[in-house]
């Protein structure tokens, strides 16, 4: 086990769900806007699916830095110990 690694979880794996994950929600975002835009959709629709991309997204990007935060090494470098 490698003692340089930060994070509660996997820091690499975590990083990894968050970027798909709100790559996944921009994707969605921008092809909900682009129906309404064409008025294949209703603007309400629109709202509700950027408002929902938005707080996943955030949601994702505050768990992956809490992840650091929880999982920081001590002073002397080592891993995070056990309480």
């Amino acid at each position: 086990m490698d003692d340089r690694r930060r994070g509660f979880l996997n820091p690499q794996v975590v990083r990894a769900l968050s970027f798909w994950t709100t790559s996944i929600c921009l994707l969605v975002a921008v092809v909900a806007s682009l129906l309404a835009i064409w008025n294949f959709t209703g603007k309400d629709t629109l709202w509700r699916t950027v408002a929902t991309c938005v707080v996943i997204g955030a949601g994702t990007m505050v768990f992956a830095r809490l992840n650091t935060v929880f999982g920081e090494a001590d002073e002397e470098g080592s891993a995070p110990r056990d309480i």
